[in-house]
């Protein structure tokens, strides 16, 4: 059929939206009556393309995407996969908490009747778990832009050139210190770099030393950095703060576990006059970053302009502050991220020995592997699990069954078998898994 024939076919709008008047109760006429014209022009473009419009009339395509409009975007999924930090899974889940209804005391100094200020809501027990002042932004990166345009607008910052990185999604380290407006010293070489580096790169230009700690990479063999400790007498000596960055912020110490992550306190007590590090990663909490360190440092942040740009939500330090208490008053098992990671091989064996007898009939075997902690965090340090392997007559149409089904589950594909690893995988959500496999293997 020619394309002007196709087109003179198409339904005027008011003959759609009439045939849509059950869904006026429902929603917005004129969302209907807007819906019905981007589905009609839509279908115009396809036709002049030269291709043929959707056989679905044009009802049905409305009504179908006013109905995706109703349905939030953001679900629950369960992650099957291992990955504990699964970053494109939003990395750390979150600690449970009851968001405040309606009003509260975000800025608000209820003591005084006067205007307050939010990041009270953290700072104490930053401080506590830090042993120094600190702060709290958007995420990590923002904490790096806000400590170099305070600390260095303008001036040098010296880095080794083994710690300029790129954290992800293309994002790198130098990129956000340009953008600060601090000027990068690069010393020493990719794979070594000494003390006599920053000392010889040290002049009235400079503001700080950074040091960037290798959290989501590993460099093995012919390699060098200095220590913390040699940095800060190095600082010292010349009166330049040290500002180290943590990246993973892992503040206990998780090394009964494998994991051999710097403790930030370690670092405050080395003498470090700034640290930074995530809130979503070892910490097990929401996203932030967050800066601790010198309290005259940590005032002139919370002073820059930039800090209000960066600033934490309402909703998040209420996820921030209840993860932090948890983590002060040692309640590892209210914090997911870190009660998965403890979880030793014995437990996720028999939790998935006792998952298997609820899937007989399904082709299954309880095999040895292993999970990760993922995110950015010890790269290359696996953690030793046990797995459900299942064998499929379509291991790639299984996987993607049981990713759109309701809970979706992400799992992974190895040896042609459709792996569900429990670490991730919530005690109570074990009944829908078994349901979803079930359906989709």
């Amino acid at each position: 059929m020619a394309a002007n024939q196709q087109l003179r076919e198409l339904p005027a709008v008011d003959q759609v939206v009439a045939g849509l008047s059950h869904l006026e109760g429902r929603f917005p006429r004129s969302l209907i009556v807007d819906e019905v014209r981007r589905v009609l022009q839509s279908m115009r473009e396809e036709i002049l393309a030269g291709g043929h419009p959707n056989s679905s009339p044009v009802e049905t395509r409305a009504e179908r995407n006013l109905a995706r409009l109703e349905t939030p975007s953001q679900r629950r999924v369960i992650n099957a996969t291992g990955v504990v930090l699964h970053t494109n899974l939003g990395r750390a889940p979150l600690t449970k908490f009851e968001p405040v209804q309606g009003y509260s005391n975000l800025e608000y100094d209820l003591a005084r009747g006067s205007r307050g200020k939010r990041d009270v809501h953290a700072a104490e027990l930053i401080e506590r778990l830090a042993g120094a002042p600190g702060i709290a932004v958007n995420n990590n990166a923002a904490a790096i832009y806000l400590a170099l345009n305070e600390l260095a607008l303008g001036f040098e910052v010296v880095v080794s050139r083994g710690e300029l990185i790129e954290i992800g999604d293309g994002f790198r380290i130098p990129d956000i210190m340009q953008r600060s407006g601090a000027i990068l010293r690069e010393v020493g070489t990719t794979n070594r770099t000494q003390i006599e580096d920053y000392r010889d790169a040290i002049n009235e230009r400079t503001r700080l030393l950074l040091r960037v700690h290798p959290s989501n990479f590993r460099m093995e063999g012919f390699t060098a950095r200095p220590e913390l400790h040699e940095l800060v007498a190095l600082g010292k000596e010349r009166g330049i703060p040290v500002y180290e960055d943590l990246g993973s912020g892992c503040v206990v110490d998780l090394r009964a576990f494998g994991i051999d992550e710097p403790l930030v306190a370690d670092s405050i007590r080395a003498g470090a006059n700034l640290v930074s590090f995530s809130g979503d990663k070892l910490l097990g909490g929401p996203q932030a970053g967050i800066l601790a360190g010198d309290r005259e440092l940590v005032t002139r942040l919370r002073r820059n302009p930039m800090f209000r740009a960066l600033r934490l939500d309402k909703l998040i330090y209420q996820a921030l502050e209840t993860t932090l208490r948890n983590l002060l008053l040692e309640r590892w098992d209210q914090i997911p991220a870190l009660r998965m990671i403890s979880q030793s091989a014995d437990e996720l064996r028999a939790r998935a020995e006792g998952l298997a007898k609820s899937l007989d009939g399904v082709r299954i075997t309880v095999v040895e592997g292993s999970s990760l902690i993922g995110g950015g965090s010890t790269p290359e340090r696996p953690l030793p699990s046990w797995l459900i392997a299942v064998q499929c007559n379509d291991v790639v149409k299984a996987e993607e069954r049981c990713r759109r089904s309701d809970p979706p589950v992400v799992a992974r594909i190895e040896d042609d078998k459709l792996l569900f690893d429990l670490r991730t995988v919530f005690p109570w959500e074990e009944e829908e898994l078994v349901r979803i496999i079930r359906a989709s293997c």
